[in-house]
């Protein structure tokens, strides 16, 4: 997420100098970059004032050669094929050894028969919007002089934070919640623009209740709270849309309103085109640029329609199975029965808090707009994006949650900007239907921040300090009993307060201090066992690789443990055998040109136990019981440790000292007598006889026995899997199961006894 300095200065004073970058850093908050706009045009970008202008003829486009007063003895001249500007007009000018953003230098050319020294510029290539029908022309009263600085004058003078948002922090993806960070940061004061004035607001309408299908059409007011933003001028007497919300879970709050009579044609203001621009999102239309504008201002994901284009009341509800709505991006998409949309008389028309559709959408000549602003489960959000794999802008916000009482404050804010600079006039009601569920209090112990952080933290500092976040906080019975604000929905335990607690006061203040190492013998015998073996087949010149756990249906043949949430649909398994991953890798090195190749692999494999079901579901209000842990137990798969070799090329490489020698099955063998031996067996205990094992080859395979119990196999890969793999002949591998090995005795030390002192 990108935020330009002088949109946090709105909201938040800061004060000067002050390291913005390290503050964040301070709070949790990771600055991927900080962007000087000024150095993002290099070179010489001064004011000009256009002199003379000379139409050049016979050309396919028009073409213009100016005279242009730099504030030097002669004026520039510079070949033009612009025409949004006239003689007398101030205008941006890059001089020769200037270079524009994305490395495009700037020089003295003929071109069009006329020697061009500079270029007058657009917004577009300055990179400071998408404007590109023009050059950029100063407004008349600009108080600016030829030759000085344009940076200044055509918005290249702002630093710009580029920001990584963990998940657990929604209310961080806005500048509302950045700003609110840096007051926090430098004890400043913060003007919240999620907040409303007490200022008189048209009627509106409010239907709570806790059932499905609340709905409100207008036709009576509700009581306000205070500090709601203003309406805009000019309400008409038209009632708030129809709105049907058929699932409360699903949604819980539903607010819309409408403008009518907008001017198509009217631009979006260009500090709002500056910032989306910085913001790396593309200026589509006034009405468009508006519900983003406010999404990255207040965190408040919108959609407008086109009220022209829908039919009917809107509804909200669950999808049918199967059916169809093509998204904004042009997606014929088919919907899931756990996926919300908004619909009309004709069906989906958007899908809920990821993405719009194309039926009801904004059009260049729409001239009446409805405004929604919602409240949208992040759970349902999150399996909706996944599920269409529509990581949205909007999408992104709903996952990590978005404040509820913000829907009717953007909507005030989207009308009166709508208002202000498209025209038009706003339906009289606001239709407002809330059936959010308030916070939980939560009851902590004013000590427990000073006890978890070793922190004296005293019980005025952590009051002080959780109203800083916005918390409500009374003191009952020597305990405090504290109510999040509704932009925090990640603070739901005594624990996320502690941590408010220590991240605003500073992580630096908290002590480090190493813990005292537990007595005991260190490794245990498995882990010595497991690290002797890695030793010695590193040692044999097998290089360690560590894979993904995760496969897919084709390496799986037999019963495997299915993943609930895979990283990827194409690997849902976990691995019955390390043979699969490390065969891939093998694969994925020689195709980059490593032919002779020797690799080694310890870990886990997951063997699903016969007739285990799901794990039984235990709350957090209790400690389970044995019973239920060993249900719990029961249901987890067996994680045996192996070890596995592959190899391919050649073993010993061909000098001067001889021809070298391919790899073989020999070979594969070979490794599992040095792991057996590295694991402390004895060689007279090993057997190794011949055998058939898929996916070895049936005659060069070999079963590797200790004390007569088969623990893995070695030898030659089967010439099928070898051609499915594209792996080369001869591919040799081995695979043990350490964890069947005889564990051994053992021998502890005696010391010598003490003498006794006579």
């Amino acid at each position: 997420m990108r935020i330009p300095l002088s949109w946090l200065r709105e909201y938040v004073d800061l004060p000067a100098g002050a390291d913005v970058a390290d503050a964040l850093v301070r709070l949790g908050i990771e600055v991927d970059a900080v962007i000087d706009q000024r150095a993002t045009v290099q070179g010489d970008l001064v004011v000009g004032r256009v002199a003379e202008i000379e139409e050049l003829t016979g050309f396919k486009k028009p073409i213009r050669f100016c005279k242009v007063d730099i504030g030097r003895e002669q004026p520039q001249e510079i070949v033009c094929g612009a025409t949004n500007f006239a003689a007398g007009d101030l205008v941006a000018v890059i001089l020769p050894g200037g270079v524009l953003p994305g490395g495009f230098e700037i020089g003295a050319r003929k071109t069009y028969g006329r020697m061009s020294a500079g270029m007058i510029v657009s917004a577009r290539e300055l990179g400071v919007s998408d404007e590109h029908a023009g050059i950029i022309v100063l407004p008349p009263e600009t108080a600016a002089s030829p030759g000085e600085d344009a940076r200044p004058y055509v918005g290249l003078d702002d630093v710009v934070f580029e920001l990584e948002i963990t998940p657990d922090r929604g209310y961080a993806m806005s500048v509302r919640g950045i700003a609110r960070e840096l007051s926090h940061a430098f004890d400043a004061p913060f003007r919240d623009p999620g907040l409303a004035t007490s200022a008189p607001r048209s009627e509106a309408t409010r239907a709570d209740g806790a059932g499905s299908g609340s709905s409100a059409s207008g036709a009576s007011a509700a009581s306000r709270a205070p500090g709601l933003a203003t309406s805009a001028p000019g309400a008409t007497a038209e009632p708030a849309y129809p709105v049907i919300v058929e699932d409360t879970v699903g949604c819980d709050r539903f607010a819309a309103r409408a403008v009518r009579g907008i001017d198509p044609a009217a631009p979006s203001p260009e500090f709002m085109r500056r910032r989306l621009t910085t913001a790396g999102i593309r200026t589509l239309g006034l009405a468009i640029d508006i519900t983003n504008y406010l999404m990255l201002e207040l965190g408040q994901p919108m959609h407008a329609f086109d009220v022209t284009r829908v039919r009917g009341p809107l509804v909200v509800r669950r999808a049918t199975q199967g059916e169809k709505l093509t998204t904004l991006d042009g997606v014929a998409r088919v919907l899931d029965a756990e996926d919300m949309v908004i619909c009309d008389e004709t069906g989906p028309i958007s899908l809920a808090a990821v993405m719009g559709g194309e039926t009801s959408e904004v059009q260049p000549d729409t001239v009446d707009v409805l405004f929604e602003a919602a409240h949208w489960d992040p759970v349902m959000v999150g399996r909706t994006a996944r599920r269409h794999k529509l990581f949205s802008e909007a999408a992104k916000r709903w996952e990590r949650g978005v404040d509820p009482a913000l829907p009717l404050v953007a909507l005030d804010r989207a009308v009166a900007l709508l208002v202000e600079y498209g025209g038009g006039a706003t339906d009289g009601n606001v239709l407002d239907i809330d059936n959010v569920v308030p916070h939980r209090s939560l009851t902590i112990d004013p000590t427990l921040p000073g006890r978890r952080a070793g922190v004296p933290y005293s019980e005025a500092r952590v009051v002080e300090t959780l109203t800083a976040v916005g918390c409500d906080v009374a003191t009952v019975d020597g305990s405090l009993v504290v109510t999040p604000p509704t932009w925090r929905p990640d603070l739901t335990e005594p624990a996320d307060l502690v941590e408010e607690v220590i991240r605003l006061d500073g992580y630096d203040k908290v002590p480090s201090v190493l813990p005292v190492a537990p007595p005991g013998n260190g490794l245990t015998p498995s882990q010595r066992r497991r690290r002797a073996v890695a030793l010695a087949l590193a040692e044999g010149g097998y290089v360690e690789v560590l894979s993904y756990p995760f496969v897919g249906p084709s390496a799986v043949d037999g019963p495997a443990v299915r993943l609930a949430n895979p990283l990827s649909d194409e690997e849902p398994f976990l691995r019955t055998s390390l043979l699969p991953p490390l065969l891939a890798t093998l694969k994925r090195n020689i195709g980059r040109g490593h032919r002779d190749t020797a690799l080694y692999e310890l870990g886990s494999v997951f063997l699903p136990r016969p007739g285990a079901g799901s794990p039984p579901e235990m709350g957090v209000e209790r400690r389970p019981t044995e019973e239920e842990f060993a249900a719990a137990d029961a249901t987890v798969p067996h994680q045996p440790w192996h070890a596995a070799v592959v190899l391919a090329g050649e073993m010993e490489p061909a000098g001067w000292w001889g021809s070298g020698r391919p790899a073989g099955w020999a070979d594969a063998i070979e490794a599992a007598r040095v792991a057996v031996a590295a694991a402390g067996i004895a060689d007279e205990r090993v057997t190794v006889e011949a055998a058939e094992q898929p996916p070895w080859h049936p005659g060069r395979c070999a079963a590797i026995a200790v004390d007569g119990v088969t623990i893995g196999h070695a030898g030659e890969l089967h010439p099928s899997a070898l051609a499915a793999l594209e792996l080369p002949r001869r591919t040799s591998a081995m695979e043990l199961d350490l964890d069947a090995l005889p564990r051994l005795v053992s021998r502890r030390r005696r010391g010598c006894p003490a003498s006794r002192p006579r």
